[in-house]
Order: structure tokens, then C-alpha cells, then sequence
């Protein structure tokens, strides 16, 4: 394999359903963590920032025994479910967690949901066009029902079931789906337009800038986070505030990462309103959550945000006004 370790995943723009729908190949959008594993010799994992996670999903090391004696490298997504449908608050009790109990693993399995292949027994395929390496990833014959799983996916040609998956994504408040061309190669590292997400709703990454102190219950900790993404010229500006969509055990592991990032100073290149500035904390800008919200105001901020969780696979420099 010449492919070089760790792999940086390819990433997909924005956008609507395709019109020339027949050339696509359609995805669900899982909602989890990305992860690059490696197969052969045993398993080696990576997520986005190539940061090591094999530890983190133990569930990775069966990878091995459904691929006996074949070398391979996999793109997929780690999926925590609840109820049978994929949560992303669920999967984040296991994010962060570098060797997680026997008990945390059965509380709130994953499963690592495979949607495309890189290499194969020594050969690169990311030069081949995505329905071709769809064909050799089923020809592995990785079944259904345990903790890997290679789902299928839907040739966009036929509009009526085109139609019925994109009914059951929003049936089931599901983020959307993933259009794939079915003649595009693979590009580690790259954004690309031949893939394309396809959302019921909006979400964003922000950097955690600061945050105002809680009242009533929250007294003592977190209120609301206070939220900013980089400019064009790589400074930070101030997104908004969300105070919304936190659980209990949230608002406890966020009061402890912020203490130690604590600072005197805004790390906002503008000034802020009057009330954001009021009784404000700052803290180094370092965390990057993920919040859902409705739309953009004329100023750019988030209306109508909830918190959706932290996520350690970005950097926060990757958080910017040109996110998609």
C-alpha cells in the first residue's frame, strides 16, 4: 500500500439533491465520528486529525477476524444508536473516553458503519470510480448485525425510492443523506463537490470562545457557551450563544475542560454587544462543539441554536465562515 498513515478522509460540500440524480449514488448521513481504519497485522484506527482511536472503539478489533488473511483499508463512521436510529448525544459518552470499562462499552455500544474502501490486499482503489469500489467493499461480505457494518446504498436512478428514503429521513428526524457520483475517485484530505450532503436540518461547527455563568439550577457552571468561527483571514468572530440541548452530564464535562482554558482577555478580533460582554468568561479557544440551529441572521449570527455536542476530531482553525 502507498497510501501514507494516517489517511485524512475525503469531505463533501454542501448542497441539494442532484438533478441528474441517476449519476449518484445515495447515502444516509449517520451522524457519528469519522474513522480511516487499517486492516492486516491487526487494526490500526484513525479519525480526522489522525489522532489514534483504536482504543476508544475496542468494538474495531473484530475488523480482523471478517477480513482473515486480507490487508485493507476502510472509511467509515463510528455510530452510537438509540432506539435503532444513530445519536449523536449518545455517541458522546464514548468520544472522549481513551480506553472505555466493559461497562461503558455495554451501556452504549457503536458500531463502525463502512461506506468506502481505499485499498485492498495491498493495492490502492482510490483511483477507481465509487460504484467500483462499493462493488469490491460488498464483495467482502462483511454481514450486517454486529458492530462493523456495510450498509447499502441507492442508485439515485430510481426516483420513487429516491423519494421514499428521502420521506424516511425526515419521518425519522434524520440528519439526511450523503449523494456520492459514481464515477468519482477518492482524494484524502480533499472537499470535494462530487459528494454532496444533503440535510433535513442545519448544523454547524463552532469554536467554544466562552461562556456565561449558569442561574437557578446551573449556578456555580456553565449557562451558555459562547460560540465563534474563523474569518478568511484567521480571525475569530463571534457567532452567537447557545444555551439550549444540554444534558447534565454535558454542562459537568464542559465546567471541567474550561477551567484550565480560562483567560483575561475576549479572544474576539471585534468588539461584542454590551450584553455578550456582561459577566462573560473567556477561555482559549481550543473546544469545538457542534450545534443545530435554525438559520443565519443578516449579521451572521445562529438563530434559534441547540448544543449537539463536543467533537475532538477538529481542529478548531478547521471552523471557519466558509464552512459547508
Amino acid at each position: 500500500m502507498s497510501l501514507p498513515w494516517p489517511i485524512e478522509p475525503m469531505t463533501a460540500v454542501s448542497g441539494d439533491l442532484p438533478a441528474d440524480a441517476e449519476r449518484w449514488g445515495l447515502e444516509l448521513k449517520w451522524d457519528g465520528v469519522r474513522v480511516v481504519a487499517q486492516v492486516g497485522g491487526g487494526v490500526r484506527a484513525a479519525g480526522r486529525r489522525g489522532t489514534d482511536v483504536a482504543d476508544r472503539y475496542p468494538e474495531l478489533s473484530g475488523l480482523a477476524d471478517l477480513l482473515p488473511g486480507r490487508t485493507a483499508v476502510l472509511d467509515g463512521e463510528i455510530v452510537a444508536f438509540d432506539g435503532g436510529l444513530p445519536s449523536f448525544g449518545r455517541l458522546q459518552r464514548r468520544m472522549h473516553v481513551e480506553r472505555p470499562h466493559a461497562r461503558l462499552v455495554r451501556e452504549v455500544p457503536v458500531r463502525y458503519i463502512v461506506f468506502d474502501l481505499l485499498s485492498l490486499d495491498g493495492r490502492d482503489v482510490v483511483d477507481l470510480p465509487y460504484a467500483e469500489r462499493r462493488a469490491l467493499l460488498d464483495g467482502l461480505g462483511i454481514a450486517a448485525g454486529g458492530p462493523v457494518e456495510v450498509p447499502p446504498y441507492l442508485n439515485g436512478a430510481d426516483a420513487a425510492q429516491v423519494k421514499e428514503l428521502l420521506a424516511y429521513t425526515l419521518e425519522q428526524r434524520l440528519e439526511g443523506l450523503l449523494a456520492k457520483r459514481l464515477d468519482s475517485p477518492y482524494r484524502p484530505g480533499s472537499r470535494v463537490p462530487h459528494w454532496r450532503k444533503v440535510k433535513n436540518f442545519l448544523t454547524r461547527e463552532a469554536v467554544v470562545c466562552g461562556y456565561k455563568p449558569g442561574k437557578g439550577r446551573r449556578a456555580g457552571g456553565v449557562g451558555s457557551l459562547l460560540l465563534g468561527e474563523y474569518d478568511a483571514a484567521g480571525r475569530l468572530r463571534y457567532l452567537g450563544h447557545v444555551g439550549t440541548g444540554f444534558t447534565d452530564r454535558a454542562l459537568d464535562e464542559l465546567d471541567a475542560l474550561l477551567a484550565p482554558l480560562l483567560r483575561d482577555a475576549s479572544p474576539y478580533a471585534e468588539p461584542l454587544p454590551r450584553d455578550v460582554v456582561r459577566d462573560a468568561r473567556w477561555v482559549e479557544p481550543r473546544l469545538v462543539g457542534d450545534v443545530a440551529y435554525g438559520a443565519l441572521t443578516d449579521e451572521g449570527r445562529l438563530r434559534h441554536p441547540a448544543w449537539r455536542g463536543l467533537r475532538d476530531d477538529k481542529d478548531p482553525r478547521e471552523v471557519t465562515d466558509e464552512q459547508q
